[in-house]
Parts: structure tokens; C-alpha cells; sequence
């Protein structure tokens, strides 16, 4: 299912997750050189179109590692690549399909909060996210990269303050107006099932499949579902109702 739009007016111009999006695609074909793809992930090549800026989990546990720099450029500080991976990109397709998540309920979440708080929320729900799956292989080698963990953090606050939204889904050759509900919590229980497989398939990496790294989501996730509300300012209104931060 690939959501494309929701019935979920807001009253406010959306500009933190525009220039979210826009960091994202600048990054992506400014700083990384990035085109369709980066090339072959097994390649020394794709890690240095990586920018060095991508957060190694073992880098973040263990102080002796170090993965290495490309070329004559020096490697980035490890303690900025978990700020910095949020807006790093393996491709074009994974570039595009986290911004439209990130346009389609980025909004709502952004009306809510207030702009100065989303962009909070965002940033922590990235962090958040990479937390879960650097404590579940703490000592993998493979760079950590995409804004998913981050947008996944929107799509928990989502589902629990818009659960009856209507989401025009593309699902095969039909577009239908699906509940978020439905549609977040069916992405959210794949998550965990592809999470689980790659924590059971020993030729994987823990909680990855298929280079996806699934627990990041789901942390993400997590992390926007258990702390949405306390982000709300007070007086704002969602769906009619005044919440007070808390």
C-alpha cells in the first residue's frame, strides 16, 4: 500500500516539512552527488558517495573503530553522523518513497505541534530511532542512513492523533480512502515482522533485511506513538479537541 494523499485539512502552511523535504533532496543531489543510485553497496565506491556522514554503529559503541575516509578527505566526526545520516540517502527510490510518507502526514503532525516543536520531535524521533537499532547490533559495520527513522516518528504521532483520517491509498491498480489506522498499522506490523526475520535469518544482519533497517523504524515509530501528545502545544487544536502538553 502506497499512501498519496489524507482528508486531513490543517490551518497552517507547512513550512518545516517543506524545508524538511528540501534539505532532504539538496543533500541527496548536492552533497552526495547522488542520481538514480549511488552505485553497488558493495563497493568502496557507494561508501564514499556516502559522504563519510553516515552513522556505523559500531563506530557509536566502540571508541577503538573507525571505518575510514575515502580518498584524501577526512572522516566525519562519528557524534554528527546520527544527525547528519537523518538526511543521507541509498537512492533515488529511497529518497522519494520517505518524502512522500513525510509530505503526506508531515503536515498534520506540523500544524499540531507548532512549527519549533515538530522540528524537535523530528530530530529526536531520528535519534530515537537510530538508538533501537544501534543497541540491537551494536557492533554492525554497515552505515545507517535515510530520514524513514525520523518520518516513522511522524507516523506515530500520527496514528494516534488522526487513527479515522482517511489516507487515498494506492493499493495494485485501485486508489481507496483507507483509515490510518488501518494503513500505518499494517506499515507498522511489517515493520516488526521483517524486524523479527532479520533478527532470526543468520545470513542478515540483526534487525536488517534486505540492507533495511527495520528496528530504526520501529523505534521511530515508538518513539512519536509513546511522546506525540506531551509535544502539543497548549491551545492547540486537534480535531476539535485542546490538548495540554504534559
Amino acid at each position: 500500500m502506497i499512501p498519496l494523499t489524507d482528508r486531513n485539512p490543517t490551518s497552517t502552511f507547512p513550512a518545516v516539512t517543506l524545508a524538511l523535504i528540501a534539505a532532504n533532496v539538496l543533500a541527496y543531489f548536492l552533497f552526495q552527488h547522488g542520481t538514480v543510485s549511488l552505485g553497488d553497496p558493495s563497493t568502496p565506491e557507494y561508501l564514499c558517495n556516502l559522504g563519510e556522514y553516515a552513522a556505523v554503529p559500531r563506530e557509536l559503541t566502540d571508541p577503538a573503530f573507525e571505518l575510514g575516509a575515502c580518498g584524501d578527505g577526512a572522516a566525519a566526526s562519528r557524534w554528527i553522523t546520527p544527525l547528519t545520516s537523518m538526511f543521507m540517502h541509498g537512492g533515488l527510490l529511497h529518497l522519494g518513497g520517505n518524502l512522500l510518507f513525510l509530505w503526506v502526514f508531515g503536515n498534520n503532525i506540523e500544524d499540531a505541534m507548532g512549527r519549533v516543536r515538530y522540528l524537535s520531535f523530528y530530530l529526536l524521533g531520528g535519534l530515537a530511532a537510530l538508538a533501537l537499532q544501534v543497541a540491537v547490533d551494536p557492533g554492525s559495520k554497515v552505515p545507517t542512513l535515510g530520514a524513514s527513522g525520523a518520518v516513522a516518528a511522524v507516523l506515530g504521532g500520527y496514528i494516534l492523533l488522526y487513527p479515522r483520517a482517511r489516507v487515498w491509498t494506492w493499493i495494485w491498480i485501485v486508489v481507496l480512502p483507507i483509515p490510518a489506522v488501518i494503513v500505518l498499522g499494517l506499515w507498522f506490523v511489517q515493520q516488526l515482522a521483517f524486524g523479527y526475520f532479520g533478527l532470526t535469518d543468520p545470513t542478515a544482519g540483526n534487525g536488517e533485511s534486505g540492507g533495511v533497517a527495520y528496528f530504526a523504524h520501529i523505534g521511530g515509530f515508538g518513539f512519536g506513538l509513546l511522546t506525540v501528545r506531551a509535544w502539543i502545544n497548549s491551545g492547540r487544536t486537534v480535531r476539535g479537541r485542546r490538548h495540554a502538553s504534559r
